[in-house]
């Protein structure tokens, strides 16, 4: 990665590279199993990218380990995974090497325009600070075809007061890292979407299950003209 990226980026794919084998042990393929709204989402957003009749493949954004990318794909759509670390995509290409996987950000894609039929960044954008958020919502939507689809998920945050509250990690699964975490109010992030040319279509919000702490919210917009 070329040393023009912010500093975000080049620490956090120095983080999930630390990381990447106890984040692979810690959220394993079979990991949706239990993940009824999740599933059932995916659901959606793979008709609706269908049914928009482009032939566009989607991009899985901060893929991780492969497993959500794999999922995509066993329900149809033509998808591969982006992921600013390079471990975590040499990870992805071990568990999935009929699937494609590459090192990327998200902030600045390496596609054309008008290329994708749908983007997932699940619990990824969580990594981007604010003021890095309207470019690469921008972003998704260059790379969008017209009325493509994204979908995002992320925890939400819970200050009454503020649109955002922000974590930094200087340690996870043992490993010393720099990690910071922007929990957002889902309103906050869909009034976004909207200025970057992106209509919300749907919005979920999920109480906090076993062994999680935050609401898990859910934003599905799609691309204007």
């Amino acid at each position: 990665m070329s040393a023009e990226h912010p500093d975000f980026i080049r620490d956090t794919r120095t983080s999930y590279d630390t990381i990447a084998d106890a984040y692979g042990e810690r959220f394993p393929a079979d990991g949706l199993a239990g993940l009824h709204v999740e599933r059932a989402l995916f659901g959606a957003f793979a008709e609706l990218v269908r049914a928009n009749g482009a032939a566009a493949p989607v991009a899985d954004l901060g893929s991780g380990p492969g497993h959500i990318t794999a999922h995509l794909k066993g329900l149809g759509l033509p998808v591969f995974g982006v992921d600013v670390s390079p471990r975590m995509v040499t990870l992805a290409r071990r568990g999935y090497p009929e699937l494609r996987f590459h090192v990327g950000s998200m902030t600045s894609l390496d596609l054309p325009d008008a290329t994708l039929g749908g983007i997932t960044a699940l619990y990824s954008l969580i990594h981007v600070p604010d003021e890095h958020l309207p470019a690469t919502l921008a972003e998704f939507r260059r790379v969008l075809v017209p009325g493509g689809y994204v979908l995002l998920a992320f925890q939400a945050g819970s200050d009454a007061d503020a649109d955002t509250e922000h974590l930094h990690l200087a340690e996870r699964f043992g490993h010393e890292i720099s990690l910071d975490y922007y929990w957002r109010d889902p309103d906050a992030v869909a009034e976004q979407l909207g200025k970057a040319g992106l209509r919300p279509h749907t919005r979920v919000l999920r109480e906090p299950q076993e062994g999680e702490v935050r609401p898990r919210a859910f934003l599905l917009a799609r691309k204007e003209g």
